[in-house]
């Protein structure tokens, strides 16, 4: 069974103490340290749009953690979400799917485990359009026809892409790169990732902003009829970016949007969001802010 189709896993253990220099938790989020530990996994990880920057990639994966030096797991049994478009705007695409796919069992052979989705990059890549490609993509892949072999049904990196969902609901967290609408989430998380991906329109999971772009008035009952359908207490999203380079809060702590920039090309800022037993928090180069 794919990855995006695992349903939450279980574990038993106490609560990781809050990060040194971080803020008190919000009352929502204390709401939810009181559930049962044995229900929660103890760490989730959760990463924005990267857009084929490997440097900063590596950069993030090891201020949460995960990497060591050499690009290795080091993050043991922690769960690691990452929503899409590493694809585009930088030269590194094919590195980046490749690591990811290599991630994936370094991190299950280490009890932990990474789930990666589609974004809107990846499906137009798939799909033929390339506006957004590099020269420096292209030459990484060695050359035009290449990488359309690369990114075929049959090639490696195409395969890769195709495998992988474009949601995933995860420890009662409900991930996608743009947002999950009330009439999506009636579609389940397998039918939603067995959507053609020429179906995948403008208010699909890969396209919606509506979540962190839209009136509260309208779009926080949207959100809530889509996350009571999933199941899911919280929404985390990419896909709409955050030029301040912080994580944004909406609905009340429902929605969290976590493209903050990473990739040069927006801007280079360093964030990614972490679930300790349900908690969220905002890892930032200079500590930890709650969520």
């Amino acid at each position: 069974m794919a990855l995006w189709a695992l349903a939450t896993v279980a574990l038993l253990g106490c609560g990781t103490p809050a990060p040194a220099g971080s803020t008190p938790p919000s009352e929502d989020a204390v709401e939810r340290r009181h559930a049962p530990a044995s229900t929660r996994l103890p760490r989730v990880v959760a990463i924005g749009d990267l857009h084929a920057d490997a440097e900063q990639a590596r950069a993030v994966l090891q201020l949460a953690g995960l990497v060591d030096d050499s690009g290795t797991w080091s993050g043991g049994s922690t769960t690691l979400v990452q929503t899409g478009d590493v694809t585009d705007r930088g030269p590194d695409s094919k590195v980046l799917i490749d690591w990811f796919a290599r991630l994936e069992g370094e991190a299950a052979a280490a009890g932990g485990q990474v789930v990666a989705l589609n974004g809107n990059h990846e499906v137009m890549n798939l799909l033929g359009d390339w506006r957004y490609v590099t020269d420096g993509d292209v030459d990484q892949f060695g050359g035009t026809e290449a990488r359309k072999a690369a990114l075929a049904p049959g090639g490696a990196q195409g395969a890769r892409l195709r495998a992988l969902g474009v949601v995933a609901v995860v420890d009662r967290v409900a991930y996608a790169h743009g947002g999950i609408t009330a009439s999506w989430a009636a579609k389940g998380v397998e039918g939603i990732n067995a959507t053609p991906l020429h179906e995948l329109g403008d208010d699909s999971p890969i396209w919606f902003r509506g979540y962190l772009q839209d009136d509260p008035t309208s779009a926080c009952p949207e959100l809530e009829r889509a996350l009571q359908t999933l199941g899911a207490e919280l929404m985390v999203v990419g896909h709409t970016t955050q030029r301040t380079g912080r994580v944004i809060r909406r609905c009340g702590g429902r929605v969290l949007g976590i493209d903050v920039g990473i990739a040069s090309h927006y801007g280079g800022h360093l964030a990614a969001l972490e679930l300790r037993d349900g908690v969220p928090w905002a890892l930032y180069p200079e500590g930890a802010e709650a969520l």
